[in-house]
């Protein structure tokens, strides 16, 4: 005889807990009860779920299991604003996730992958290769984890941005089914319009993404104002190269109503020049957007420099000249390798690491 595989609950959508249930011979409303605790409340006790019978529970306790992630370290900036937590994860791989407080604002910046396996010159994660996909679970729980810590202090998290570890649109089905379930009106209920996913530039990604209803924003890390410039930076380039980008860009925008932001890692003496700029305008003129300006963060082993500010003044004056949105971001806990292009973790077990994969 076989042994009978456990379910884990967590990361299954409120109709898979309906149908779960019925599968166990209960009434199909006890799948979105089940959906209430776990993603509601944080619930990884089965015994808590109190307005199940203890015969239920029990029913639950043989056939299933609640993940529940546990930070094995956590690091504070100076000013108590940051925080970047390491998770470790149920194969005893770890990935980061990092909370910034700012104004009334509470955003949680999630990892969708263990590694990345784009391989981006002026990002750390890129150097770690992919180790793995994270589960909708992984992801989602990295929020119920932390607004249980906020929770806890009469606080919550107000937004997400799919920006820590990862390419998310290479684990796409996983990353779509995670933000469907944080918008879950009994459960974390982040609004739609308060998520925003980033990508490197995988067009047929984005192209899915539009076609998908999920009104998230849309973040493109550009970081060149020519493909050339972009080749030596961003592998992804040569096989979506920012003609291609941008057409993808449009679509989305066009379809989903929301602005587009262009991210623009800074690299002295690289892409910060004035004719950047105004090649930078050149390129999205016509598409509703803004334009995050990022001084680049320094990693170990490149050659980057980040721009004196009187550069970075200028590179965004020019943009605004054009009419263009465009803001600086500081990163958020660079002091503590938590700003953005900084997360890494060594692989702790034996990988098989290879080349970008862009499929």
């Amino acid at each position: 005889m076989g042994i009978e595989q456990t379910v884990d609950l967590k990361g299954l959508l409120p109709d898979e807990l309906e149908d779960l249930a019925v599968s166990m011979g209960m009434a199909s409303y006890r799948g979105r009860q089940i959906a209430a605790w776990i993603y509601g409340k944080g619930t990884t006790d089965i015994d808590e779920m109190t307005n199940l019978s203890k015969e239920v529970r029990n029913q639950l306790k043989e056939q299933s299991t609640i993940l529940n992630l546990q930070p094995v370290k956590e690091v504070w900036t100076e000013d108590g604003k940051t925080v970047k937590y390491l998770f470790e994860l149920p194969d005893r791989r770890r990935v980061e996730t990092v909370l910034m407080w700012d104004g009334k604002r509470r955003t949680l910046c999630i990892s969708s992958q263990v590694g990345c396996p784009l391989d981006c010159h002026f990002c750390a994660t890129g150097k770690m290769g992919l180790v793995r996909n994270l589960t909708a679970g992984e992801m989602l729980d990295q929020l119920i984890w932390v607004r249980r810590f906020l929770l806890e202090r009469d606080d919550d998290v107000t937004n997400v941005v799919m920006m820590g570890m990862g390419e998310p649109l290479l684990n796409y089905d996983p990353v779509v089914r995670a933000i469907r379930l944080m918008n879950l009106s009994y459960g974390p209920q982040i609004g739609i319009r308060r998520i925003t996913l980033s990508t490197a530039g995988h067009v047929p990604g984005i192209l899915r993404l539009s076609e998908e209803g999920l009104k998230i924003g849309l973040a493109i890390s550009l970081n060149a104002s020519n493909d050339v410039q972009r080749d030596q930076i961003m592998p992804i380039n040569k096989k979506w190269p920012i003609a291609a980008l941008l057409d993808a860009a449009r679509i989305y925008q066009q379809n989903l109503g929301r602005r587009i932001t262009f991210e623009y890692v800074l690299l002295h003496g690289f892409n910060d020049s004035r004719e950047d700029a105004n090649r930078l305008v050149e390129l999205v003129k016509g598409i509703p957007c803004k334009i995050n300006v990022i001084p680049w963060n320094p990693i170990d082993g490149e050659p980057f420099r980040r721009p004196p500010r009187p550069v970075i003044e200028q590179f965004v004056e020019t943009i605004a000249d054009a009419c263009i949105t465009a803001t600086v971001r500081y990163s958020k806990g660079d002091d503590i390798a938590a700003g953005c292009g900084q997360l890494f973790q060594a692989p702790s077990l034996s990988t098989s690491q290879s080349g970008p994969t862009f499929c």
